[in-house]
């Protein structure tokens, strides 16, 4: 497609679709700002259009503009001088950031969409889980046999960019992603008596099992691991603690306690940027082929 094209003009067709790419992601991070709001209420992402919270005055599209605008505000609505929430900027430049490193990474190629769209709903669950303690389904249960097209879509046109291309590795990853957290969960549950994972995360693991493969699975549960050990053990130290909410609405000191949904997120996008490479170094280390 791009075969005739000279050098200086491929590269002017990468730097635009590298803005294009960030600009893009910081407005689907605008409205992954709206689905954090009203998920978990239950309320519509559609309609009624943006407005604020405090003087529910709508928002104008100038007023919208991802970070931009926030910046400009001073971080305060316009009419009624409410303090913005930081999380908005943040969602909306960590969407942008991603959305390019995307593209960077798989440039022309049927796996750039696919996995724009993944990393927008890793996005998503992140934030829904830390204010509100719960994955939504919406985001897991479509996820799941995406995955699984996404591996026969690979299969089938070898040039996509896609990481798994056999179907077959995708049903055990997603198998294995639910299956290895639900039994850690039954064995927290047995042992413990109290439930030591939530069955968001079993969902959440399962997609991207879908995604990625069994071999992905194992290493999502290893990065989420440290990463939730490292960032938990901090928390401790700093003397932060946090309260749960149960299933019954009863409220509970839980200690130390956090959301896993964000550590199994940070573990699935590094393997998306550099899963394989990691896993191909570790089986070249200990002298056995690789299998990816």
């Amino acid at each position: 497609m791009f075969d005739n094209l000279t050098a200086n003009q491929l590269d002017t067709l990468h730097t635009i679709f590298s803005v294009v790419s960030l600009i893009m992601g910081g407005m689907i991070g605008s409205f992954l700002n709206v689905c954090v709001s009203r998920m978990p209420q239950g309320l519509s992402v559609i309609k009624p259009r943006s407005r604020c919270p405090k003087c529910e005055t709508p928002i104008t599209w100038y007023d919208n503009l991802p970070v931009i605008s926030w910046l400009i505000l001073g971080a305060k609505c316009r009419s009624c001088k409410t303090p913005i929430s930081w999380q908005y900027p943040l969602v909306e430049a960590i969407t942008g950031i991603l959305f390019l490193l995307v593209f960077l990474k798989f440039g022309l190629t049927l796996a750039s969409p696919i996995y724009m769209i993944l990393v927008a709903s890793l996005v998503l669950v992140t934030f829904i889980d830390l204010a509100d303690w719960t994955i939504p389904n919406e985001v897991t249960f479509p996820g799941m046999p995406l995955g699984i097209v996404c591996a026969l879509i690979a299969m089938m046109v070898p040039e996509s960019g896609l990481h798994l291309d056999d179907p077959i590795m995708a049903i055990a990853g997603l198998f294995a992603g639910g299956g290895i957290l639900y039994g850690l969960d039954l064995l927290s549950l047995l042992l413990l008596k109290k439930r030591g994972m939530g069955f968001g995360d079993v969902k959440l693991l399962a997609m991207l099992g879908a995604f990625f493969g069994l071999w992905g699975v194992f290493l999502i549960i290893i990065l989420a691991s440290f990463f939730g050990s490292g960032i938990g053990i901090t928390l401790i130290l700093a003397g932060r603690k946090q309260t749960a909410v149960s299933e019954d609405d009863e409220e509970e000191n839980v200690g130390h306690y956090l959301p896993f949904g964000p550590y199994i997120v940070m573990g699935g996008i590094v393997y998306l940027f550099y899963g394989p490479q990691i896993i191909e170094t570790y089986l070249s280390y200990i002298n056995v082929p690789g299998v990816m």
